[in-house]
């Protein structure tokens, strides 16, 4: 539904406490949206100085998603294009960081012509800037942006106070506020308690900022005496958003409250097109009634904290749908793994997916594990690091160099089979200059990557520093383990292909980004129906042995 008028604004806005899930809300929303044919993107308002999350710690902030366009951003933005099948960018992600980087950056320049800088125009100017950056496109009917913190932190004052800016300055039924809030159950009562949403509803009046939207997260079903507590909101402008079996339920699970149509009606927008479903209604369908189920280990060094591999698990879900299969995750601390307990450690899983990360603590487990699934022609994918730990095991134990590490562990290495490009040897700082973002991938004709893309040429998204050391090229072809896939304009390997394992295959990339509700990844596709195979296979051969 193209229209050419200029775009309308949804802010969603938080209170009472964080991870309600307002990244959820707001994917759910545009994904119903988008159903009903507008043309929806989402960004996401971060309040912390970081300049993004490029350097903060897995267990801090859960994975670094990175964009198209090479932009580090919150794992928020993974959800935005799983549920939209939409791309995002570098401006669908803002931080205080680089609203006050920007800003300095324009007062040593003598942009503001002397003048003394203060949040209030400059930093707010330059957040409304940001804000109509996608608007100004001409790409989209709706804009949604997810404000990140809750309403009342210090560091969210600026973003509020832009937002109350906006909406006056947009003008009536141009924008929309919902604010997301907890109504927490105290059993000890036997009752709803609605002070809390009451409080954070105030907080944002005195923002000078009017909700127009509710959406609660409760245990509980709201009477309708409940709702009449939330002043200024109507009724049926109060909406629900109870726990679901899986996030992807919640959209239907707000449709059914007429969260969609509520919005569309306080733009001023049309109602009249029925939201298509098709695909959702599929997936959701597959995903609740599987076929048959397989385990997977995950061998990385962040699995005490589960989003720090949100991307990796979405993609699961993704292709276990298509497969009609259930995939259950075994995370494997790689810490933990030892020669000795190994097989303990990986026993009965179908595949192994060896895990991206950065530094070498867990280095040696993932050796061994990548070792033990080569052996024992276990289905293995390796991402980004996990393709460099199937190379660096490769060629201790095939090829003969007891020593070969990569030169991020050990910078003494005799065989640094992983190696620094020569562009990022004298790099010193961390944040955005690793090879980042989309890039081309030329793959061998006839190769079982080719086969699974069923295409030549590919773009994936990449964010690593390390390279496969080319020196090492010609051994390594000789001795069965491919590099199939090659970037066009550097030469450098993006993908190594056992061709005489079931399915041993590394990649440099990350293919979990890519992946969406709509357009699963083929990787993972692939990865689930060999870990099949592998499965029926054992089970053919244990029922031979009973025999």
């Amino acid at each position: 539904m193209e229209t050419n008028k200029a775009p309308k604004y949804i802010f969603v806005t938080g209170g009472v406490t964080s991870s309600l899930g307002k990244g959820i809300v707001a994917s759910s929303l545009g994904m119903l949206l988008e159903a009903r044919g507008y043309r929806v993107t989402i960004q996401k308002l971060d309040p912390y100085i970081n300049v993004d999350p490029g350097t903060l710690n897995p267990y801090e902030h859960g994975e670094c998603y990175v964009t198209e366009d090479g932009a580090e951003t919150d794992l928020d933005l993974g959800h935005y294009e799983r549920f939209l099948n939409r791309a995002t960018s570098r401006a669908n992600s803002v931080t205080t960081g680089r609203i006050y980087q920007t800003v300095i950056e324009k007062e040593r320049r003598g942009d503001y012509l002397g003048k003394t800088v203060q949040v209030v125009p400059h930093i707010t100017n330059e957040i409304k800037r940001r804000i109509k950056l996608l608007g100004n496109t001409g790409d989209y009917d709706i804009i949604i942006t997810e404000i990140g913190g809750t309403v009342g932190d210090i560091e969210s004052l600026p973003y509020i106070e832009s937002i109350r800016q906006l909406t006056w300055e947009l003008g009536e039924h141009n924008s929309s506020v919902i604010h997301l809030t907890l109504v927490p159950y105290l059993a000890a009562a036997g009752e709803l308690k609605t002070k809390p949403t009451q409080h954070s509803v105030r907080t944002l009046m005195e923002n000078g900022i009017h909700a127009n939207v509710l959406v609660t997260r409760t245990e509980r079903h709201l009477p309708k005496d409940v709702k009449a507590k939330f002043c200024n909101v109507r009724k049926e402008n109060v909406i629900e958003s109870m726990d679901a079996d899986t996030i992807y339920e919640v959209p239907f699970l707000l449709h059914k409250q007429n969260f969609d149509e509520v919005v569309l009606k306080g733009l001023d927008l049309p109602t009249d097109q029925e939201p298509d479903f098709t695909v959702w209604n599929k997936f959701l369908s597959n995903h609740k009634n599987p076929k048959n189920e397989i385990e997977i280990a995950l061998v990385g060094k962040y699995v005490s904290l589960h989003d720090s591999y949100k991307s990796i698990t979405e993609a699961f879900t993704h292709a276990a749908a298509t497969c009609e299969t259930n995939v259950k995750v075994r995370w494997v601390y790689s810490g933990d793994i030892t020669e000795d307990n190994v097989g303990e450690q990986l026993k009965g899983v179908s595949g192994i997916l060896i895990a991206p990360g950065f530094g070498d603590r867990g280095i040696l487990g993932k050796i061994i594990a990548a070792n033990y699934a080569r052996r024992n022609n276990i289905p293995t994918l390796g991402i980004c690091l996990g393709m460099q730990i199937m190379a660096i095991e490769f060629a201790r134990n095939v090829l003969g160099y007891e020593k070969a590490d990569s030169a991020e562990m050990d910078l003494t290495t005799p065989y640094p089979v992983i190696s620094l490009m020569e562009d990022q040897k004298d790099v010193s700082d961390k944040g955005g200059t690793m090879r980042l973002g989309n890039w081309k991938c030329e793959l061998t004709p006839n190769s079982k990557i080719e086969k699974i893309y069923n295409t030549t040429e590919i773009l994936e998204r990449h964010r690593h520093r390390y390279e496969f050391n080319n020196d090492f090229y010609d051994e390594f072809v000789e001795n069965n383990f491919i590099p199939v896939g090659k970037n066009p304009e550097t030469e450098l390997v993006e993908i190594l292909e056992h061709n005489q394992h079931p399915y041993y295959i590394g990649v440099q990339f990350h293919p979990e980004y890519k992946s969406t509700v709509a357009s699963p990844h083929p990787l993972f596709i692939s990865f689930i129906e060999a870990s099949l195979l592998n499965k029926q296979n054992d089970l053919l051969n244990a029922t031979r042995e009973k025999i």
